[in-house]
């Protein structure tokens, strides 16, 4: 399932933007997988980086508050965002998400993935997020401040660009349910009971669909 949550306003992701473009960045290179090496070229900020740290702190915290995005990740664990950079002619090849990622805090499954857009688009061309969704390939490019989550298990790819530059946050992170069949289900469930309490907030039926999908997080969920 792929699935677009808006995480900040164009004003907040310019301000952002403008902070990552001050930093020196490296060649993005230096954290590809073994078959992503041959197909990855564009630049990231070193995960060492002050700024690039703080930033992302501030993103996975802001993440946590977002209703939809909890709802749909059920986030356990979410790895440091990577800020990356294209400019014309980068590109990223063909390729799936290594499975497992390791960073200063541990390690993590990687269950899904997730891109935030942070240049607008009339600043750019180019540079779409390609994934190979069940229904087909899927083309996203999404307004500054918007992000797309997906199954890490997609084969994806960033299309070159061609004018401008994209700068994007680039995350993982492991879900207390790592199927993402159970997970699609547990989102509609969760958006039909939302619904329904809006209507009539406290009904039976709603205490019963609600204990029904928490009984489903207790079966399924993996801590």
């Amino acid at each position: 399932m792929l699935i677009e949550i808006p995480v900040l306003t164009q004003q907040a992701a310019a301000a952002l933007r403008a902070r990552l473009l001050e930093r020196d960045w490296e060649s993005g290179a230096v954290t590809a997988g073994h078959q992503s090496v041959h197909a990855k070229r564009n630049h990231q900020l070193p995960a060492d980086d002050p700024v690039a740290g703080e930033l992302g702190e501030a993103l996975v915290a802001a993440w946590g508050r977002i209703p939809s995005f909890v709802a749909a990740a059920l986030p356990r664990r979410v790895f440091p965002p990577v800020f990356s950079r294209y400019r014309p002619g980068d590109r990223f090849g063909s390729h799936v998400d290594n499975a497992i990622r390791h960073f200063h805090g541990g390690s993590i499954r990687t269950d899904l993935s997730a891109t935030l857009f942070l240049t607008p688009l009339d600043q750019y061309d180019g540079g779409a997020l390609l994934i190979e969704d069940r229904f087909g390939p899927r083309r996203v490019r999404l307004e500054a401040g918007t992000m797309v989550l997906y199954p890490s298990s997609s084969v994806h790819a960033v299309e070159p660009v061609t004018r401008g530059e994209r700068i994007a946050a680039v995350t993982w992170m492991q879900s207390l349910v790592r199927d993402d069949g159970q997970r699609s289900l547990l989102l509609e469930l969760d958006q039909a009971i939302q619904s329904l309490s809006a209507q009539a907030a406290g009904a039976p039926a709603v205490i019963a669909l609600t204990g029904i999908y928490h009984n489903l997080v207790r079966r399924w969920a993996d801590l």
